[in-house]
């Protein structure tokens, strides 16, 4: 259940942003609230009707070839366009759907969300992403308003709203330099006041002090500016302890009834397939972002001037999207990545993460290094054990979730003589003998 289609490869996805970099909150980290900087002459920041409607026909046009077509709205904060724009989209969809399936998508900080908006949501079956940080104390470090106030309890009330109206929706937690000191409390809330569906958003950001008042403070990620790591920024061992103390929760107790979008997705590689995460494929550009006046950026991490595709009021979003520009800034991730990424032992699961986090260097001085280089390693080292088991099981048409007996039965303090025999392979499936995989941290 995730908030992106998982059928990139058939076409291409676009994040609409129908009130701009516009919020009611001030969370500290975000990186869409100054990009209103970029549209200083823009007075209304809601998307017109016009930019709705030719958005609308364009994109359905444009994947015409799918049955299904997956409609994804971003911020800013896109219930500030209000509920009567929605019930415009919907109305849009139907008229030019063509007796498609539609499916809608909203990422929201859940301020506004009430009955009425709970109620439209779970009429037309939108899949809401939910930005819920962890216990009040994690959340309100950070998501503040414009006041200063902290949006917690305000968040919970739209949790339970959406509950009481049986709306679809992810808990979206950004992992900060705070959270990741508390895996288990911040997994533990989650689970017990969400959906059964995690995904976890790693915050690092990179800042200047600018000058200008109207320019950019936080940097465009490819470029060679001298910055400094935001003080909130997860650090990258950090990161991947983090992931590692959730996952040894979740591995014991929970696998297959909470589903954790960035372990699904390993689970995905471990089992030789292309992850459906754009962060962890080889390539990338099947994600871009429109903003409200109609312009389409490459990705809505790469919200800057060099990145901009142009404007659909002006060309095709289908051009637009299969353009020479764009696929050449898709390639980019494979093409740029250094040679200690290629020859890592994780590549095939971590494809050098997103572009967005590489600006660091590796060992040698070469370029193009992500920042949460180590923090992955650590993890993916620390779960490839019980990934080689789901994957086995998997292969074997058994549930992956045997892996949580499996784990117990490692863990029981069994007798030497029901123990595998070190030099055996090992009963994870891996081939590999059992002292050298699941049993070398006995």
């Amino acid at each position: 259940m995730s908030l992106l289609p998982q059928d990139l490869f058939t076409g291409y996805h676009v994040m609409a942003k129908p009130a701009g970099p516009s919020c009611n909150l001030r969370c500290a980290y975000c990186f869409y609230l100054e990009k209103y900087k970029l549209y200083p002459d823009r007075k209304e920041p809601i998307m017109s009707e016009a930019t709705l409607e030719a958005y609308i026909r364009q994109y359905i046009e444009g994947l015409s070839h799918l049955p299904e077509i997956h409609f994804a709205w971003q911020g800013g904060e896109p219930t500030l366009a209000g509920l009567d724009f929605f019930r415009k989209a919907v109305a849009l969809q139907q008229q030019y759907g063509g007796g498609r399936v539609i499916h809608n998508a909203l990422q929201t900080n859940g301020i506004l969300i009430d009955d009425a908006w709970s109620a439209f949501l779970a009429e037309h079956n939108f899949l809401i992403g939910l930005s819920l940080d962890g216990p009040e104390r994690f959340h309100d470090a950070f998501r503040l308003d414009a006041a200063g106030r902290g949006s917690f309890k305000r968040v919970m009330a739209a949790l339970e709203t959406m509950k009481r109206h049986n709306v679809e929706f992810n808990i979206l937690a950004c992992v900060n330099r705070q959270t990741a000191e508390a895996p288990e409390e911040v997994y533990r809330f989650l689970r017990a006041h969400g959906s059964g569906f995690i995904q976890f958003i790693p915050i690092v950001e990179r800042s200047i002090a600018a000058d200008d008042p109207n320019a950019l403070t936080l940097v465009k990620p490819d470029g060679d500016i001298e910055a400094t790591v935001t003080p909130w920024s997860v650090m990258p061992l950090q990161y991947g302890k983090f992931l590692a103390g959730v996952f040894d929760l979740w591995v014991r107790h929970d696998v297959g009834t909470v589903f954790v979008q960035l372990f699904d997705t390993a689970l995905e590689a471990w089992m030789g397939y292309e992850p459906s995460l754009c962060f962890f494929r080889e390539t990338c550009g099947d994600a871009m972002i429109l903003e409200s006046n109609g312009d389409l950026y490459s990705c809505d991490h790469f919200v800057y001037p060099e990145h901009r595709l142009g404007n659909l009021h002006e060309q095709p979003l289908s051009t637009m999207a299969r353009s020479e520009e764009q696929r050449a800034f898709g390639d980019a991730k494979r093409d740029r990545l250094p040679t200690y990424c290629n020859s890592c032992q994780f590549h095939f699961a971590c494809r050098g993460e997103c572009p967005k986090h590489r600006f660091t260097v590796t060992q040698d001085g070469d370029p193009g290094l992500n920042y949460l280089c180590e923090g992955y390693r650590y993890f993916f080292r620390h779960i490839d054990p019980y990934m080689q088991f789901m994957a086995n099981e998997l292969r074997h048409r058994r549930p992956p979730a045997n892996v949580m007996g499996w784990v117990r039965q490692q863990e029981s303090g069994a007798p030497e003589s029901a123990k595998p025999d070190p030099n055996r392979p090992c009963p994870c499936g891996s081939g590999r003998k059992y002292k050298k995989c699941c049993g070398r941290n006995k």
